[in-house]
């Protein structure tokens, strides 16, 4: 491995991973919340709520502290945001060390994408925090009906990196398959687990390193696969291109930057793994509205056909223009 890649690497290991943690009001993030502030885990976690009355954390569990930030028993701490994240994240960060991740829960109705850019965005919080994945909590037995009416909604499921399809003891297996097929046609990329009172293994929410470009492949291997999920109700739309073959880098990079600069604001997320002519490497990329980010990464094994694939995640994307850009960009 290059000196140059272990360094950026340990870099990125020495950040303090955050994990944005969203859904829609009643799907479960409170549950969820508690768990991880309230479990023996062994770890200590700082979360960022955005108002503590509202989470209904028991009393006895929080250890006194100053107005912003509890203790809790289990060695990890709480904060309320009454404003500014930025902020609370600074103050976290002069703490660093005494706590392993930080967690943001957004509240119901929000729309994850200024969150997340943060992490982007601001430098200090930026050189001290990555983006470590978004996961939403949904909500099986009324995610159909919250994607048709809220739009908040569909940001969430489009946005997530891991979503909880939770309470879903309450819905038949048949409903259950039609929401997930739901989900998919909004995002095609995010790692499912079903899940009830959110029941799930720690590690499958948190340090997931699913904005680590290096490990879009490891963990996702949904990605790589065809996707044909159409669901008309609902604006936000996936549209996935492929090449069979590389893509000449000189064409391919101004239109990505390009793409990605005039229809940012509708372009939620997007991911991709690209091969060039006569690099061994893939060039592994994607990006949060605007903000790309892009990085030649593992090998291509010899067992592998390259591939080009792109999966974009919007609204009012023009998926003919799309696919017919990438088409040009064929070596």
């Amino acid at each position: 491995m290059s000196e140059a890649m272990s360094e950026a690497q340990s870099a990125a290991a020495a950040k303090i991973p955050v994990t944005v943690l969203t859904g829609y009001l009643g799907a479960g993030k409170t549950t969820l919340l508690n768990r991880i502030l309230t479990e023996n885990h062994g770890k200590r976690y700082a979360v960022i709520v955005n108002e503590f009355g509202e989470i209904g954390i028991d009393n006895d569990l929080v250890v006194g502290a100053d107005e912003e930030v509890f203790e809790m028993n289990n060695g990890c701490v709480c904060c309320t945001v009454r404003g500014d994240l930025i902020r609370i994240m600074d103050g976290l960060v002069k703490r660093r060390g005494k706590f392993d991740a930080i967690i943001v829960e957004t509240t119901g109705l929000a729309d994850p994408a200024p969150v997340a850019q943060t992490f982007f965005v601001d430098q200090d919080v930026g050189e001290a925090a990555r983006l470590d994945a978004v996961v939403t909590v949904a909500d099986a037995k009324w995610l159909s009906d919250r994607l048709e009416d809220a739009p908040e909604a569909r940001n969430q499921i489009a946005f997530a990196d891991v979503i909880l399809l939770n309470k879903s003891d309450l819905v038949s297996a048949e409903d259950l398959d039609r929401v997930e097929a739901q989900i998919r046609g909004i995002n095609p990329f995010a790692t499912i687990h079903r899940t009830q009172n959110c029941a799930v293994p720690l590690d499958a929410v948190l340090e997931r390193n699913a904005f680590d470009l290096g490990r879009i492949l490891d963990i996702e291997p949904e990605f790589l696969e065809e996707g044909h999920h159409h669901h008309h109700a609902a604006d936000i739309q996936s549209v996935s291109a492929k090449i069979e073959g590389a893509v000449d880098p000189e064409t391919f990079m101004p239109w990505i930057s390009n793409l990605t600069q005039v229809q940012g604001p509708d372009i939620l997320r997007c991911k991709g793994i690209v091969a060039f002519p006569d690099e061994p490497k893939r060039f592994v990329f994607q990006g949060v509205h605007m903000i790309l980010d892009g990085d030649l990464q593992a090998d291509w094994r010899d067992d592998e056909p390259r591939v080009s694939r792109v999966v974009f995640i919007g609204r009012n994307l023009d998926a003919e223009a799309i696919r017919s850009g990438f088409e040009s960009c064929r070596a």
